[in-house]
């Protein structure tokens, strides 16, 4: 069974994200919640505990970059 795309999805970041730091998010998937580890899609942005992020990239099976997400 194929996983679906995790790209797109949005989440909270649990554990702050930044330059030498392995962040974590949860993202709901799979009709769930499930903890990724996380990264900084630009690699230099610090993320805090609480910030809603949308994944745009991920390396399976547990590593999610991601960028914060910014109400329109």
């Amino acid at each position: 069974m194929q996983d679906a795309s995790m790209v797109g999805l949005m989440g909270r970041v649990t554990g702050t994200i930044g330059p030498g730091l392995v962040g974590e998010v949860i993202v709901r998937v799979r009709g769930g919640a499930e903890h990724f580890l996380a990264y900084a899609a630009t690699g230099t942005d610090r993320i805090e505990t609480g910030t809603v992020v949308m994944v745009v990239e991920h390396l399976p099976p547990r590593t999610v970059y991601v960028t914060q997400a910014y109400d329109s």
